[in-house]
């Protein structure tokens, strides 16, 4: 059974929302699940997966402005902030520790209900500490 965490974090790499979808969905089911849920911020940070016009639209109608590079097969390439982009290392710095829960890395639970809450256990331990 796989499953894809999608996640927003703050400027800390401290965990804010998350959503967990199937493993063989694409990142864009995550992005329009936690778009409502986005606090009011400049920029957002991103990897390709969630590279799209009616994505990158929704966030400038919000006011923030997309820092995503744009996927390979693009026809017209996407110009991004490539300084800021570098800052989405702490992103994967949360999602490692994350991954430092063995109950989480492991995915020892069989139902996503059960899976959620312990992501949201570890997420609060982390962050508050």
């Amino acid at each position: 059974m796989n499953t894809k965490l999608h996640a927003i974090c703050d400027s800390q790499g401290r965990p804010i929302n998350f959503f967990v979808s199937a493993g063989q969905v694409s990142d864009y089911i995550g992005a329009k699940a936690l778009l409502s849920s986005l606090p009011n911020v400049d920029w957002l940070l991103g990897d390709r997966g969630y590279d799209a016009d009616w994505f990158r639209e929704a966030l400038e109608d919000k006011g923030i402005r997309p820092c995503i590079p744009g996927r390979k097969q693009r026809k017209i390439p996407v110009k991004y902030d490539k300084r800021r982009y570098k800052r989405r290392n702490r992103i994967e710095i949360m999602f490692g520790r994350l991954k430092d829960w063995r109950r989480v890395a492991t995915r020892y639970d069989r139902c996503p209900r059960v899976f959620c809450s312990a992501i949201a256990l570890a997420a609060t331990v982390m962050f508050w500490l």
